[in-house]
């Protein structure tokens, strides 16, 4: 429901805040008031395409204010858009242009797009006239009418349902598709991958073993190096211990030469011989040592090269695989793995499409079952319609719903249109190519009372009463009537039989002060409605017999 509309610098008005009730509210006033001005505003307000001329002259910026009851619905879309509300306090939306063209969108005070307001607007209000861009003129409405004359809310449902389990089938078929053609190219490779690390057959820890195995190998021919050189030293003198022994013998010959009076020499010349012995077998066993350490290091440069070739081939496959050598293990796991997935792909690739097979035969039985409903019911809203046209002074127009097939969707497959001939003989076409405002007003109307159902949408006929009058009024008038006691219902009207049926009459005029024009709207009390509707009777001069059918046309 539309509770208040706040408007500030539109056209000619340049502020007026009005409040509304619930039922059927008619707008009346003289040709040229501004009416319009009312509903261009309302629209800005829902996110219609606004147009910088709607900025008053003189003014920089016009502004727009409705507040709207909130449906449970709607508290659920604004959850998902993550917009603030407070259920006491209803819905606003609001909108600001500036004379440049520039426009800003509020809900419940947070900036908000274009597109979601003009969203939540659409699902706030009809505008059926010329003002229709909502309305029926927009055909994507025209299945969703269908279906709630319908009333087959399950076949929708199941349609619905099996459309979305379809949609899953054919993700996972295309996703194995994808993996299949991709675990060609790659099995070619994991193959090869799996044989070099089978051979290679990495252990845990390995790396750090060899690089110790290494640097004590390493170490060891640094000593191998060392005491060849030493041997090569007490080798070289291949006369040493000839010569040695000839001193001693010579030492030997002459302390026996040497009397007891020179002892003490003799003594020195032992001593010397003795030394000399010594240093003689200590060359000895120090050559002797030499040699038995020489052999405990003995070289081994095959288990060296085999160590450092076992290193390099697992860095290598290490850097191949982006990964420590640690790690290879798990790499040969992985690709493991996958060569057992891309051997089962086919099978899963198999089942996966015999159930896209099962979900699409699924969908299309939903689908042909929603479509003969649509069928059946397409003629039958036609029929429901057409009874309505004839008191409306339609007499030779005609309404037919046209349902064909369409592409595949969460609503079936089909696509439905209004179509309409004014005239006999005339051919068939949309709405909005052949009908003028009113007439599309009242082909709205029309469709209005054949549904017959209840919603949160509020309702605006603008000139549904063009071309018409007395009982042909009347009869808009009760159907108006009757559609407000579902729906909040606006209708701007010239007719004094439409408005007399309203629960709330509005009056909107055009002043002038010198240079300047405003247009207001105010509420009609319930005892000046009697004068107002004789003006519409009478025109300017009001006349007891013209307040006496107004009194009449209220009290009817």
């Amino acid at each position: 429901m539309l509770n208040s509309l706040s408007i500030r610098n539109i056209v000619l008005i340049d502020a007026l805040d009005i409040d509304f009730n619930s039922g059927l509210t008619a707008i009346t006033g003289e040709t040229g008031a501004g009416k319009s001005i009312i509903l261009d505003a309302l629209c800005m307000a829902t996110g219609s395409r606004t147009d910088r001329h709607l900025v008053r002259a003189g003014s920089d910026k016009s502004q727009c204010i409705a507040n709207f009851s909130l449906s449970e619905n709607m508290q659920k879309t604004l959850l998902d858009n993550d917009i603030d509300f407070d259920v006491n306090e209803g819905l606003t939306l609001r909108r600001t242009l500036t004379k440049d063209g520039r426009s800003r969108a509020y809900i419940n005070d947070q900036v908000v797009g274009g597109k979601l307001l003009a969203e939540i607007g659409n699902s706030l209000l009809e505008i059926h006239g010329q003002h229709d861009e909502r309305g029926l003129v927009n055909s994507a409405t025209h299945l969703n009418l269908l279906d709630t004359f319908s009333g087959h809310e399950n076949l929708i449902d199941k349609c619905k349902n099996s459309y979305l389990e379809m949609l899953k089938t054919d993700s996972k078929v295309e996703k194995l598709i994808k993996i299949k053609s991709k675990s060609i190219r790659d099995k070619e490779y994991l193959e090869f991958s799996i044989t070099e690390l089978n051979k290679l057959s990495p252990k845990i820890d390995e790396e750090q073993t060899l690089a110790e195995n290494r640097r004590i190998l390493q170490g060891s021919e640094e000593v191998l190096k060392e005491l060849n050189a030493v041997k090569i030293v007490l080798d070289e003198d291949t006369t040493f211990e000839s010569r040695v022994s000839s001193v001693i013998n010579n030492i030997e010959s002459l302390y026996n030469k040497l009397d007891t009076e020179n002892s003490f020499k003799v003594s020195a010349l032992k001593l010397a011989v003795k030394a000399l012995e010594s240093a003689m077998l200590e060359r000895q066993e120090a050559l002797s040592e030499v040699n038995n350490t020489l052999d405990v290091f003995h070289p081994e440069p095959q288990k060296l090269d085999e160590i450092e070739q076992r290193l390099f081939a697992l860095r290598a496959a290490a850097r191949k695989y982006n990964c420590n050598v640690n790690q290879l293990s798990e790499v040969h796991e992985s690709f493991c793995k996958q060569i057992s997935e891309i051997e089962s792909v086919e099978i899963d690739l198999e089942r996966a499409q015999e159930k896209a097979r099962e979900s699409k035969a699924l969908f299309n039985k939903s689908a042909d079952l929603l479509s003969n409903s649509r069928h059946k019911f397409a003629k039958l809203l036609d029929i429901a319609v057409q009874a309505e046209l004839t008191p409306l002074r339609m007499n030779g127009a005609k309404f037919f719903t046209e349902v064909e097939l369409s592409d595949f969707s969460s609503t079936g497959q089909d696509k439905v249109q209004f179509l309409v001939s004014t005239n006999p003989g005339a051919p068939k076409a949309p709405l909005n190519k052949i009908a003028s405002g009113g007439e599309m007003s009242r082909f709205a109307l029309a469709i209005k009372v054949a549904l017959s159902t209840s919603n949160d949408t509020v309702m605006v006929f603008d000139e549904v009463d063009q071309g018409i009058g007395g009982a042909v009024a009347n009869a808009v008038g009760e159907r108006l009537s009757k559609l407000s006691k579902t729906n909040q219902i606006f209708v701007v009207t010239h007719s004094p039989q439409v408005a007399a049926k309203a629960d709330s009459q509005y009056k909107i005029e055009k002043s002038s002060c010198e240079t300047i024009t405003r247009t207001s709207l105010s509420l009609i009390s319930n005892e000046d409605r009697e004068e107002e509707i004789a003006r519409m009777l009478s025109g300017k001069t009001v006349t007891n017999e013209a307040r006496a059918a107004a009194r009449q046309l209220i009290n009817s």
